[in-house]
């Protein structure tokens, strides 16, 4: 697939953002099989599954990225003056590069200190107990070692767990008695705190899409009530540090398939946003949280706001860790564009899909990349001819 190249308005070089090679799919025999990151460091060389082509590795920075900094308080206040400033705020970064951070959010800086508590007690399990929670192939729930199990090359330097929410049946312990069932009954107060951080990321999200409607000019409930039934997918990261760190990343290049994601970083830093051409750092701010739109919420802007490309790299010296609250509609929903998003002579981006669809494409069929919501739509139409 064809990609035009992204040209750096800065310089008059260009830099090309290639979609992942999907001569990947089937995997490939591989060698790295388990993430052991203390075994791997202890190997004179970088194993070549963990190298990057040079391509996706250059144009580093430290430069910043300029994102706005949300009062979500505001939404409580009901100062429409305020409001109407901020979702202004929103509207340009999501037309520009689809990120921004916000602050006052209502989320308790206790409970996030306990997420991370819990995060260690994950990963710092022994090798074979992370490895009895493994991820099913095409599944979304359990734990993952550089995504070895699915991919033979470019494999990120990092661990992963990740686990469904199901916005309707908040009040029980659905994550709890899934902490419980693949790593014991040891890990009950795990759950219990990602139960508890799970409710609070879901009200956030609504709020946060209260703003997207109203920085959209459309009916301020419209995201509130299509999101509110929906499963959305939480997900722990683990970037063990690196002796030849710049040789990968944490994360390559992607933009989420997801609707929006609301992510808490550590302060060691290396979120990048590939904004005005160029990659830009994201400061770590221990009191906010980081929000960038999808591409399914890409889809239902009908391409007036972006889905954010982003990038994560790893420290040579330090463990770096990240909470992650993909907010998803019901599977079964239609994901389409309001008509009062389009403007006379306006034609829709975007075929009707549901979220199903998209995610089946990710686990099954596709890498995400910079070009996940294209490709899908090629599969998604071929797929009916079959």
């Amino acid at each position: 697939m064809q990609m035009a190249p992204l040209m750096n308005s800065n310089t008059s070089s260009t830099l090309v953002l290639y979609p992942a090679s999907q001569a990947e799919e089937p995997k490939k025999e591989n060698m790295v099989s388990i993430f052991d990151s203390n075994m791997l460091q202890k190997q004179v060389n970088m194993p070549k599954e963990f190298i990057w082509p040079s391509i996706d590795l250059a144009n580093t920075t430290q430069e910043e990225l300029k994102e706005p900094l949300i009062d979500l308080s505001i939404m409580k206040g009901g100062d429409e003056k305020a409001i109407a400033s901020a979702a202004e705020l929103v509207r340009k970064a999501c037309m520009t590069h689809g990120f921004f951070q916000v602050i006052n959010h209502g989320v308790e800086q206790e409970l996030i200190n306990d997420a991370y508590c819990e995060i260690d007690s994950i990963f710092k399990q022994p090798i074979s107990r992370k490895m009895s929670a493994k991820r099913v192939a095409g599944g979304i729930s359990g734990y993952s070692g550089a995504h070895a199990d699915r991919y033979s090359s470019k494999l990120p330097w990092k661990e992963t767990f990740s686990f469904v929410y199901n916005h309707q049946n908040s009040s029980n312990s659905q994550i709890v008695n899934y902490f419980k069932s693949v790593l014991g009954d040891d890990f009950q107060n795990t759950g219990l705190v990602y139960e508890k951080y799970c409710q609070a990321m879901n009200e956030l999200s609504l709020v946060i899409m209260e703003l997207l409607a109203i920085s959209l000019g459309i009916d301020r409930l419209h995201y509130r009530r299509f999101f509110q039934d929906g499963d959305s997918i939480m997900r722990c990261n683990y970037y063990p540090p690196c002796k030849s760190s710049g040789l990968t990343f944490g994360t390559g290049p992607h933009s989420d398939p997801t609707s929006l994601t609301i992510l808490h970083q550590d302060q060691v830093g290396g979120l990048q946003v590939f904004a005005n051409q160029k990659w830009l750092s994201v400061r770590p701010r221990s009191e906010a949280l980081v929000i960038n739109i999808g591409d399914t919420f890409m889809a239902l802007s009908n391409g007036r706001y972006k889905s954010c490309l982003h990038r994560a790299l790893v420290n040579k010296y330090k463990v770096r860790r990240s909470l992650v609250f993909f907010v998803c509609p019901r599977e079964d929903k239609v994901v389409k564009p309001l008509e009062s998003l389009l403007s006379k002579n306006e034609a829709r981006k975007y075929p009707d899909f549901t979220w199903a669809s998209l995610f089946e494409f990710t686990q099954k069929h596709y890498r995400a990349d910079v070009a996940t919501l294209q490709s899908f739509f090629q599969w998604h139409s071929s797929s009916k001819l079959l």
